[in-house]
């Protein structure tokens, strides 16, 4: 039921998935400087453009925004390997040349740059520099800032920068505020990539390179962000202030953007803590996760006399992938028969209804709730046409249809069971004296590797671990600190893993360092399941390579059909709407972009009456 305190934001245009179809038919040539670039099609906002569409250009400047994180951290530098840094600090520390709307699928608009320009097959893209651009110390910002953060983050940067900057041919200045990058690849995306990069001074890292790859807390990385690090306690907390010297705060793109005069992370070792330091008051806003907690445990005196108010944020993106992720590097991982039992053994249904009362409803692929959504049933049209050369790399279902097993929901979960121990069978397992045990007389058993502070996966997987006794099965289950999980992360030290992989409506070079083959064996990639497919890399190559809105689309449910079929993780719920309690006087604006609580978009959007 809608109440005064109770919002249910459901005002998205219902012609935005359209829009990302029907943009992508048009492939323009970009023969003269832009003020933007798309991924397909023109730029829906005109050069004389005022502002973003989805914000308030006229919000007050002022207040903070105060939210919990469960973990912590042991670094401020987001963007090396090294150390567990706040992840916001990614996309909050530094600028890019260009600035993301997510009102469109895929399209940027100029930030510290003026102005993009293309080759015809976009072979290379050149941006103009803005001479106004500064750091936040007060100094300029240069292309040869730009063209020395490429290479540093290229070289000993975080996997993410890495992967791009292997397919620049060159970067090189053009002129006197002009950068030019010519890449090696055949991928329109990467023009697009080149101006979303991080821009870091040459002034504080240059000959320092191991400095940069090795720092934490000293040395924090001089940016030319709207926001500066202000105060932090190691593991603690966070507090940025709003730069009042901000050298773009007169930009069309940075019209109502960036609000707060203060933005504040606090960390809890228990992750179960943040609600009730929200619900104390020393939060101000507070995102939740879980349906049966947002119904049962908002109805406190704040909730219902308003203080405190209740919305539901309604997105048109793709569900992505949260659940656990298999490792296929171990041995005893890497038969699919293995992993469809384990999925199999994951009594979904019974431990939703725990958890959420039933009230979530499932993952069913990597891009489902969205337009990119491998169909049901067999493969057709071109979808089939996309997967018949990999016919023979494929496993039983992407071509015939596949979807996740269901229970009825008790705690037995009897069916599921019997075909769970029949694949083990058929893989070489059985069951003796009550342990799953393979040919060579060994137990069967994989570890579980959990982050400390996570109490929702931990409780998920104490379910798990129950229903794995049925069969025989008793993982190991280890919990470590956050910066032990990253470093383990990093090397592929695990059996099974929480995952969350956010996937947008425009897929492209990301997906290879998702699961690419090429990130397979690379340390610290983001390729945590191992996957090594043909199928995979292909249609990878086929995605980010299209010329036309069939086969992007294809492309993309054909790659979907090979991922879930893949059966490389165990999905859970889905987040279609995200629930955020906050303080009544923090307000955002009428019109919420298709992406809808995405990345930042509180941080950015949001301001307060304060």
């Amino acid at each position: 039921m809608t109440t005064p305190i109770m919002r249910r934001v459901t005002g998205l245009r219902a012609a935005a998935i359209l829009t990302l179809t029907t943009s992508l038919l048009a492939t323009p040539l970009w023969a003269e400087p832009s003020h933007g670039i798309a991924m397909y099609g023109d730029p829906a906002l005109a050069a004389d453009f005022t502002s973003l569409p989805y914000v308030n250009a006229d919000a007050p400047k002022g207040g903070a925004l105060i939210t919990g994180e469960g973990g912590s951290f042991d670094s401020l530098n987001p963007f090396i390997t090294k150390g567990s840094a706040p992840w916001q600090l990614r996309f909050m520390m530094a600028e890019s040349l260009m600035y993301r709307n997510w009102d469109e699928p895929f399209t940027e608009y100029g930030l510290l740059a003026s102005a993009v320009e293309t080759g015809p097959n976009r072979e290379w893209v050149e941006f103009t520099l803005r001479p106004e651009a500064a750091f936040s110390d007060g100094s300029p910002l240069s292309v040869a800032d730009v063209i020395f953060s490429h290479e540093l983050l290229g070289t000993v940067g975080s996997g993410r920068y890495r992967s791009f900057y292997d397919a620049v041919a060159s970067v090189e200045q053009t002129g006197e505020n002009k950068v030019k990058f010519t890449f090696n690849t055949d991928n329109r995306e990467l023009a697009l990539l080149a101006g979303l990069r991080p821009i870091l001074s040459k002034a504080q890292w240059e000959g320092k390179e191991e400095a940069f790859s090795e720092s934490g807390f000293d040395n924090i990385p001089l940016t030319s962000a709207p926001y500066v690090i202000d105060d932090f306690k190691a593991g603690s907390y966070v507090s940025l202030k709003r730069n009042p010297d901000y050298w773009g705060r007169d930009l069309p793109v940075m019209q109502g953007l960036d609000n707060f005069d203060e933005i504040r992370w606090e960390f809890f070792a228990d992750s179960s803590l943040v609600i009730e330091a929200f619900k104390a008051g020393e939060l101000n806003s507070h995102r939740e996760f879980n349906a049966q907690t947002w119904e049962q445990q908002y109805d406190y005196p704040a909730v219902t006399n308003g203080a405190v108010i209740k919305d539901e944020i309604a997105h048109q993106r793709p569900s992505g992938m949260t659940g656990f992720v298999f490792n296929t590097r171990k041995p005893q991982l890497a038969d699919w028969r293995v992993r469809q039992a384990l999925i199999n053994l994951f009594n979904f249904e019974y431990i939703n209804e725990v958890k959420n009362g039933s009230k979530q409803p499932r993952i069913t692929s990597y891009f489902s709730n969205s337009p990119l959504a491998m169909s049901d049933g067999p493969a057709q049209g071109r979808v089939l046409d996309l997967l018949t050369p990999y016919r023979d790399d494929l496993l039983p279902g992407a071509l015939e249809g596949y979807a996740l097993p269901a229970s009825d929901g008790s705690q037995s979960n009897r069916s599921n069971l019997r075909a769970a121990l029949k694949l083990f069978e058929e893989a070489g397992y059985t069951v003796e004296n009550g342990v799953m045990t393979g040919a060579d007389g060994a137990p069967f058993t994989f570890e579980i590797l959990l982050k400390s502070g996570d109490g929702e996966n931990g409780s998920i997987i104490d379910l798990y671990v129950e229903q794995l006794a049925q069969a025989g099965i008793t993982p190991k289950v280890t919990t470590v600190d956050p910066a032990q999980y990253e470093e383990r992360l990093a090397a592929f030290d695990f059996g099974l893993t929480d995952i969350r992989r956010g996937l947008s409506l425009s897929p492209g070079t990301e997906q290879m360092q998702y699961w690419g083959s090429a990130a397979a064996d690379s340390e610290g990639s983001r390729n945590l399941m191992g996957a090594k497919s043909p199928a995979i890399d292909g249609l990878i190559d086929t995605l980010v390579s299209a010329q036309s809105n069939e086969d992007f689309v294809a492309a993309t449910k054909a790659l979907d059909r090979v991922l879930t079929t893949g059966r490389y993780a165990i999905p859970i719920y889905q987040w279609n709407v995200s629930w955020i309690a906050h303080d009544s006087a923090l307000h955002y604006p009428d019109t919420v972009p298709i992406y809808g609580d995405w990345i930042m978009w509180q941080t950015e959007t949001w301001w307060s009456e304060k």
